[in-house]
């Protein structure tokens, strides 16, 4: 009996210590894209080129400052997973001090690498204007029935016990659930299927409260996470220990393999004294409390994600941490008495909306005509026969602002003549 016990104590402190580790699913799962997704390594491929194309154009640029907007789902199948808003900001709140350089514990940085430490000039808000143009706190709560997620990306839809993305154009999607298999977090890198589009963190290793779990209790593993979507790799190159990969940043020296726990400075591989391993770098596998540095060239390589022609760039314009319009987009459309020339369109009546635009067009043109109205409904008029169309409905608010535009629904006018063959054989 002794021995049996002697055995489950082994058995959990082994369990403890396998757990005890930083584990990042990113690499897996950008694997998993390169596999499933036939477009998906020439898209990376592209975006490589823009990105080294941009910064040999614009060496040493002072960077433009970004404000991303990001939407938080909770998915959560227990109490506990379920954290609150609190734990939530203090994520927000940790993003935007180690982006800006921020960070209380830069000053553990050893002097060598005092001039290379960046601010990386991106901040985050959450949202406060949510897709239809409705306000928002930027967070959505899920219920699930599903106990724990991979890295299959099923959290991330309806469907499979997740959350559906919000826009990636418009927001940074961040998905809080339980992840199996010790991994703390993975993201996808620039270049991968919109609906998938953003960062996942277990519960247990996001914020600074609540949940958040010793050694990685400091916010970090979103940090690293959000590195990976604004096309940061790894630091060592994800090569094993062969010192031959690179994470395509001149300024963070070759390293073999990743850092865990605390290391004392200087760790060296790949005859990279005297300095060596940037294990502090968030790009590294250390415990949080022994990250706190992003480099000169990461911030550059991120920035070209939102120059002009940048994968990332919408996010400029995004209204995510706007001010609200004061109503929503209409839903409910139906199309009614669609005749040779004509048709009317009817939706669902928004509260606090003052009028409502109606734009239709043949799905093959570019120009819209737009009507507006008081009422639910819009007669649609001097259409071609025969023609399929689609329309949109937008609100118009007491306030003065509008919604976004709904999605389309579509109808093809009558009139089409039926051609018959008469001709017959004896």
């Amino acid at each position: 009996m002794k021995k049996l016990y002697l055995l489950a104590v082994v058995m959990l402190l082994s369990y403890v210590s396998a757990f005890s580790q930083r584990m990042c699913g990113t690499m897996e799962q950008h694997q998993h894209l390169l596999e499933s997704d036939p477009l998906y390594e020439q898209r990376r491929q592209e975006i490589e080129q823009f990105t080294q194309q941009w910064l040999a154009e614009h060496p040493g640029e002072d960077r433009v400052l970004v404000t991303i907007p990001v939407v938080v789902h909770v998915v959560y199948n227990t109490t506990a997973e379920n954290i609150s808003d609190a734990q939530i900001q203090s994520q927000i709140d940790v993003l935007n001090a180690d982006f800006r350089k921020l960070n209380s514990d830069i000053s553990l940085l050893p002097s060598v690498w005092t001039s290379t430490a960046a601010d990386v000039n991106i901040e985050f808000c959450l949202a406060t204007v949510d897709p239809t143009g409705a306000p928002t706190n930027g967070v959505v709560r899920k219920s699930t029935t599903v106990t724990s997620f991979g890295t299959n990306d099923s959290v991330k839809f309806n469907t499979s016990g997740g959350s559906n993305a919000w826009p990636s154009s418009s927001y940074l999607n961040i998905w809080v659930c339980d992840i199996s298999s010790g991994i703390l977090g993975y993201a996808q890198f620039p270049g991968g299927s919109a609906s998938t589009d953003g960062v996942v963190c277990d519960y247990l290793y996001f914020g600074t409260i609540g949940t958040a779990t010793a050694p990685f209790n400091k916010g970090r593993t979103a940090t690293h996470e959000v590195g990976h979507w604004l096309n940061l790799y790894h630091i060592w190159g994800d090569d094993g220990s062969g010192c031959t990969g690179s994470d395509q940043v001149a300024d963070t020296p070759n390293a073999a393999d990743p850092n865990y726990g605390c290391p004392a400075f200087p760790t060296v591989s790949c005859s990279n004294g005297p300095n060596g391993d940037m294990f502090m770098n968030y790009m590294d596998y250390t415990d949080d409390a022994c990250m706190y540095m992003f480099t000169n060239g990461q911030a550059s390589r991120s920035q070209a994600l939102f120059a002009t022609g940048g994968f990332r760039a919408s996010l400029l314009t995004s209204n995510g941490c706007g001010v609200p319009s004061g109503c929503a987009t209409a839903g409910g459309q139906t199309t009614s008495s669609v005749g040779n020339n004509s048709a009317t369109a009817s939706w669902t009546g928004v509260s606090g909306a003052a009028s409502y635009n109606v734009r239709y067009k043949a799905t093959s043109a570019t120009t819209w005509t737009t009507v507006n109205t008081t009422g639910t409904s819009a007669a649609i008029s001097g259409l071609a026969v025969c023609t399929a169309y689609e329309w949109q409905v937008q609100t118009v608010c007491t306030d003065g602002g509008t919604s976004n535009f709904s999605g389309s629904a579509t109808f093809t006018t009558t009139g089409c003549t039926v051609t018959c063959n008469n001709n017959y054989e004896d």
